[in-house]
């Protein structure tokens, strides 16, 4: 069932919660508004008095005439100022909260919502949306006050001068609030579109510039050109639409007014007969006037429609739950026991499950490795175990206590996790190892985790140490040495328990026989979970485990798994088998 749009007023009334906390300063810029807008019809008004004062020929009022017209610039002037800076101070608070309410929110979301959406349109609402709605904060919300001062100023005197002729401002009216409703209806739906294309462009232009490498290697440049072409088409089509509804309306409008104006001026010439020449030109001085601040009213509209469309897909990320928290139970540090029973896993939005009736324990100090085919489920249960996907069939326990029941902060605190894809920020070496909650750590303690990682042999020829910057990403690494980071990151947290999901993978054979020297001395005191492709890594664990479609089909020692002569039996001859001939033959591999 389609989710049905939040109302225009609702959003808006929700956006003004952020202007409360600043209400003192949006206050002065309304009185400055105000002052600006008071101005316009005393243009007017002068307007009559100079007329009516060349035909008296009062040279009293000849003299204070000018002093009057600058008084009412100076005046304007310092109206415009206070309504305009301080509504932008407000403006920018708000932006400010908004920007960092949605990140904080993005830390707080569950993973299942980064893998169901688009990373650049999360990011174009950061950047982009965000300041749409400052748009509508701040200029329309300008403009609205400013013209709409100006116009009920203009209407005001208009109506004093003479109420029966101004009376046609009432036909109008209707017609042009029925106009702006169909106009604003538009312009939100264009809005969203534009939004979503703008995400589409970040999304396409991320993965180019974090995989270049791969689009210049497979010749993917003209490929990346079309979709970003497509994605920029469509934008601008949905941007001229844009502009084309706000001119339509903009010329409809004034077209509207015009013949009220028309109108007007042939019943004025009747009907202010008796007037003095003062009173008709500044009626229609006034008159005149009125149709400026009604079409910026309606350009602030369209401002403030791509506004709430902005806004209203911010408030859908706020809106969203967060990560499942209710656990209460907290340990200090856990013995690191780790038992799955009767487990059974099953994606939202998937047809089957990934993992099926799992059952095994880890007694503290344990290693235990998974092995079996890509797809099998071996990352999906060590994901689980740092509840980045919420279990509800069978129980996964740590020391007795149901996973589901710590406190999830707790609960990562006692797991170091190595992902098969290392993530390192753009910062130096030391700030990459001690990362978040172990920003507290001592040099002596980095230093100590990297060269357990083996890491201090590469970082030691940088000029700067571990004060190198490494890039986005680590890009001015190996895989290699970023590998090494990471777990050098994990030594460092000293968890109780490890997970390594190919750890080792991107490791030379120099690398990762020293590393798998300290992991074996790190393991010692740890109950870690191994997943491994490469089986040779794996051969000392305490229990292996083969998982294939979800099920554990074997377990055992290596020693006990090979004399089964059984899946792992295959899969460990398959690996030897191609070991032995790229040893045999380390030219094989090239062309006959």
């Amino acid at each position: 069932m389609k989710k049905k749009s939040t109302s225009s007023i609702q959003i808006y009334k929700r956006l003004t919660t952020y202007v409360k906390p600043h209400r003192g300063l949006f206050a002065i810029s309304i009185i400055g508004f105000f002052i600006y807008s008071s101005t316009q019809p005393l243009f007017a008004a002068m307007m009559q008095q100079i007329i009516d004062t060349l035909q008296s020929k009062s040279s009293e009022k000849m003299y204070y005439l000018p002093l009057f017209f600058s008084g009412i610039v100076i005046v304007r002037g310092m109206g415009n100022y206070l309504g305009s800076y301080f509504l932008a101070k407000v403006s920018l608070n708000v932006i400010h909260a908004l920007r960092c309410e949605i990140f904080a929110k993005y830390t707080e979301l569950p993973t299942a919502h980064f893998d169901a959406n688009n990373s650049g349109y999360m990011i174009s609402r950061i950047t982009h949306n965000v300041g749409q709605v400052a748009q509508a904060t701040t200029d329309a919300v300008r403009k609205v006050v400013q013209e709409g001062f100006t116009a009920l100023g203009l209407l005001g005197y208009l109506f004093y001068l003479n109420w029966k002729l101004s009376l046609v401002f009432l036909v109008v009216a209707p017609i042009i609030a029925l106009l702006m409703n169909m106009v604003s209806k538009r312009l939100r739906m264009l809005s969203k579109r534009i939004q979503e294309s703008i995400g589409d462009m970040t999304h396409i232009t991320s993965e180019l510039v974090n995989g270049h490498r791969v689009v210049r290697s497979y010749g993917g440049e003209d490929y990346e050109k079309r979709r970003f072409l497509e994605s920029s088409l469509y934008n601008r089509g949905q941007s001229l639409k844009a502009v084309t509804t706000t001119a339509i309306n903009n010329q409809v409008m004034q077209l509207i007014i015009a013949i009220a104006l028309a109108f007007l001026m042939y019943m004025a010439l009747f009907f202010m007969d008796q007037s003095s020449a003062g009173s008709f030109v500044g009626y229609l001085t006034a008159a005149f006037l009125l149709p400026r601040p009604i079409r910026q009213l309606s350009d602030a509209n369209s401002d403030i429609q791509k506004g709430i469309a902005a806004a209203e897909s911010l408030f859908e990320v706020l809106d969203q739950s967060s990560e499942l928290d209710n656990g209460v139970y907290q340990a200090k540090r856990c013995k690191g026991a780790l038992e799955f029973k009767n487990l059974t896993f099953q994606y939202a939005g998937s047809n089957e499950p990934s993992l099926i009736d799992i059952n095994f324990k880890a007694e503290p100090g344990q290693t235990i490795a998974l092995v079996g085919a890509s797809g099998g489920g071996k990352s999906t249960l060590a994901n689980l175990v740092s509840r980045f996907y919420p279990h509800n069939s069978g129980e996964i326990l740590l020391d007795g206590v149901e996973i589901n029941t710590y406190q999830l902060a707790n609960l990562r605190k006692q797991i170091a996790l190595v992902n098969q894809q290392v993530t390192l920020f753009n910062d130096t070496i030391a700030n990459n190892i001690a990362y978040g909650a172990l920003a507290t750590a001592t040099r002596a303690e980095i230093v100590a985790a990297a060269t357990d990682a083996f890491a201090m042999e590469f970082i030691d020829k940088f000029a700067q140490g571990l004060d190198t910057e490494i890039g986005e990403n680590g890009v001015k690494l190996s895989g290699g040495q970023r590998q090494r980071l990471a777990l050098a990151r994990a030594l460092l947290k000293d968890a109780p328990i490890l997970i390594l999901d190919e750890a080792t993978s991107a490791l030379d054979t120099e690398s990762e026989r020293y590393i798998q020297a300290a992991l074996q001395k790190v393991m010692r005191n740890r109950t870690t979970l191994v997943i491994a492709h490469r089986l040779s890594t794996i051969e000392n664990a305490d229990v292996i485990l083969v998982i294939d479609n979800g099920r554990i089909v074997e377990r055992g020692s290596h020693q006990e798994l090979i004399e089964k002569n059984g899946a792992y039996s295959r899969l460990y001859q398959m690996q030897f088998n191609e070991h032995s001939e790229k040893v045999d033959s380390p030219n094989s591999f090239l062309p006959a």
